[in-house]
């Protein structure tokens, strides 16, 4: 494990790499403003959930694999890019509300989400992602020490710990999002959010359609 300032570095780090926008955010950040902060929440554990599958596969040389082999990273791309695409057009093809100026009576007739389907939401959209994998493979061992012995427990600790700052910095852009969905102006613009976020994972699908292969 590294000292005790490499690791401040390296939580610092991953605090700010969290808090930069991605699919992961942009999914946290929908599922607040649709259905407030839990579901925000619960969003960002699926996502986290998705991190330890990359996280473990790493360790035992799946990761590696990925890294290494067009066809394994070609596969898991296209799969990953393909549901981002359906996220993305679900949301762009969704029905637009009634116009209305009773938002309560809007979010009311709204059958929300179940919570389990968005914690697998976010879980797929992390695990199926490839550049994850490759992002943990490249990042965490610049943290580990040369001599340590056991390397594969060590980059499981660091990832373990990578993910559990995670969970405050999802959960900010989810209370964050839900604070900004009880505005007048928020509410009376979701159907054009909706669109945004919409067209937003398709931006994201098709960028890792036309992600290079790091075997190439």
């Amino acid at each position: 494990m590294p000292d005790f300032q490499h690791l401040l570095l390296f939580i610092a780090a991953g605090w700010l790499l969290n808090l930069t926008p991605g699919p992961d955010v942009l999914y946290i950040v929908t599922h607040s403003l649709r259905s407030g902060a839990r579901a925000g929440i619960v969003a960002g554990l699926g996502i986290t959930a998705g991190c330890f599958v990359h996280i473990f596969a790493a360790a035992v040389g799946v990761g590696a694999l990925l890294a290494t082999s067009a066809l394994a990273f070609t596969v898991l791309k296209w799969i990953g890019a393909a549901y981002l695409l359906w996220v993305g057009a679900k949301i762009l093809l969704s029905r637009a509300p009634h116009a209305t100026t009773d938002l309560a009576a809007v979010a009311a007739a709204e059958a929300p989400k179940p919570l389990k389907a968005i914690f697998m939401g976010g879980f797929w959209t992390n695990v199926l992602n490839p550049k994850v994998a490759i992002f943990f493979l490249a990042f965490v061992p610049q943290f580990i020490a040369p001599g340590t012995e056991n390397k594969a427990l060590a980059f499981v600790l660091l990832g373990v710990l990578f993910n559990l700052n995670a969970i405050p910095v999802n959960s900010g852009w989810a209370v964050a999002a839900a604070w900004m969905a009880r505005r007048d102006a928020v509410q009376r613009g979701m159907h054009w959010l909706d669109r945004a976020a919409g067209a937003m994972f398709i931006a994201f699908g098709l960028k890792l359609a036309f992600t290079d292969n790091p075997a190439n």
